[in-house]
């Protein structure tokens, strides 16, 4: 078993870098790393994201049921500390994110309790941001 977390990469397409990269720094707050015709590197709280132009591979049409909301199935994420996901939640709506999924609380007073909600980059990308009350708790079944 791997003791520290080391920093995840992944990569995602998107439709436009402009709009990619205005909604990562301005909604998200990552920064830039390198960057290319094709691909931008993003910090995404110390994790390396890059999205890359595909435009015919974007779209928000395969959905899952979960808790009665349509869940993207291609997503990403963080488990963030749970006062940090309420500041994030809180920067989000302030600045009018669009919410695929409103923030709420699942399990509640259950083992696993966590915060969670769904926003949308601009090409169809579902990014979920969640908090669980209880950090040992994200495994539990």
């Amino acid at each position: 078993m791997i003791k520290n977390f080391p920093p995840f990469h992944l990569a995602f397409p998107v439709k436009n870098l402009l709009e990619t990269k205005t909604f990562y720094i301005n909604c998200l707050g990552c920064s830039i790393g390198r960057t290319s015709k094709e691909w931008i590197d993003f910090n995404f709280y110390g994790h390396q994201i890059t999205a890359h132009l595909s435009p015919d591979s974007c779209d928000l049409e395969n959905n899952n049921k979960v808790d009665g909301k349509n869940v993207p199935v291609r997503h990403f994420g963080l488990i963030l500390d749970w006062d940090d996901w309420h500041l994030i939640k809180e920067k989000l709506v302030k600045n009018k994110a669009k919410f695929i999924v409103e923030p709420y609380i699942r399990f509640e007073n259950k083992p696993g309790e966590q915060a969670t909600l769904f926003i949308i980059d601009p090409s169809f990308n579902g990014i979920e941001l969640k908090s669980f009350k209880d950090k040992d708790m994200i495994f539990a079944t």
